[in-house]
């Protein structure tokens, strides 16, 4: 057993409680990761708030990178001291998902991480939130949960290729598969929408429209290769993207709120013939509406993005290349390092809207 901190929430509307829990021995199969950096992203804020089922008691975070402490028997994924990315959907290579090309939709492998011996509190079972636990010093994950990559890069900015960046990035280049010329909409620009702006300029995006209610958001989107920002919070957004497109709409919008207002809006902004990706992270009670005509007459393509289309064992080692080499500027994505005793902040912050992106950062981690 190894004593580490962690972050444990233990019920929905709690704040996180700093606390010592017990990782389970890192048994056949299994890896232990020295957390480095997490960033805060908000999915864990859906957990928290309830918007999201989950289990509890759990340690959230799910976007991490670290250092391979130890590995259990059968392991060759990795050995000690390699640095890894982590992910929250460890595919299987096995289930019809897997052998179809879309591990991001696999059946069997967050179960099976949720399954894996994890940890406890005071004898209590603790629940691998999101499968990667990485509010913690160390966690304990399924070989597949792991994702070596460059040393070079530090692992505060490769942090962010677990969640934002392959999201994101992942949802122009796999899911909408973004043509080069196109004209491209962004409907929120948090870290993830963030990284959509990066992966349209990317894909040779010849405009790039960002949205968003805060100015900051904005001049940043700006910074990273949008051409156009509208402030949603005053004016009618899809009038305005209208009016920088001719009237037609964007060839593809990019929701990436996960509230019915913003998708609706994504559509709306969606030239005819074109394409709206729902990136978001929804509540099972939001609901949207179509009628049959506009779905019938403007022949738009709906298309729903779990975790970018993305595989991380193809996907990871490309983006971690692209940020060592400035192609995505990771740096400018991290509004706050912090400590993980600040992360209660961190969740007020982006809740409130104040960051792109917030980042642990642990001590005597390596980065």
């Amino acid at each position: 057993m190894s004593t580490v901190r962690a972050a444990v929430l233990h019920e929905v509307g709690r704040p996180f409680a700093i606390e010592d829990i017990e990782l389970a021995p890192c048994g056949p199969g299994m890896v232990r990761v020295r957390i480095a950096a997490s960033g805060v992203c908000h999915s864990d804020l859906s957990i928290q708030n309830g918007a999201m089922p989950f289990m509890f008691p759990t340690v959230l975070g799910h976007e991490g990178a670290g250092v391979v402490v130890e590995v259990g028997e059968g392991v060759t994924r990795v050995v000690p001291g390699d640095h890894v990315v982590l992910t929250w959907m460890p595919a299987c290579r096995r289930c019809f998902w897997c052998l179809a090309d879309q591990p991001a939709l696999c059946e069997n492998g967050l179960a099976e991480a949720f399954a894996a011996p994890y940890a406890t509190l005071s004898g209590e079972e603790l629940v691998r939130g999101l499968g990667t636990a990485t509010f913690a010093e160390e966690t304990l994950v399924p070989e597949g949960s792991v994702v070596p990559v460059d040393k070079e890069v530090p692992l505060d900015l490769a942090a962010l290729v677990g969640c934002a960046l392959a999201t994101g990035i992942g949802a122009v280049w796999r899911t909408a598969r973004v043509a080069p010329g196109s004209s491209v909409a962004v409907v929120g620009c948090g870290g993830v929408g963030l990284a959509v702006v990066q992966g349209a300029r990317l894909a040779g995006a010849s405009q790039v429209i960002a949205l968003d209610t805060v100015a900051a958001k904005l001049d940043l989107a700006s910074s990273l290769g949008a051409t156009r920002t509208v402030d949603a919070s005053a004016c009618d957004p899809v009038a305005a993207v209208r009016e920088m497109t001719g009237s037609r709409g964007t060839d593809y919008a990019f929701e990436v709120v996960g509230r019915a207002g913003p998708i609706r809006q994504a559509f709306a902004m969606t030239r005819r013939g074109g394409t709206t990706v729902l990136v978001g992270a929804g509540s099972p009670s939001e609901e949207v509406s179509f009628t049959a005509m506009e779905l019938f007459v403007d022949a738009k393509a709906i298309l729903g993005c779990v975790y970018g289309s993305a595989d991380p064992e193809r996907d990871f080692p490309v983006l971690v290349d692209l940020v060592r080499r400035g192609r995505i500027d990771a740096a400018s994505m991290v509004t706050r390092r912090i400590s993980i005793g600040e992360l209660n902040e961190a969740f007020r912050a982006m809740e409130a809207g104040e960051v792109a992106r917030s980042v642990i950062v642990f001590d005597g981690s390596g980065t």
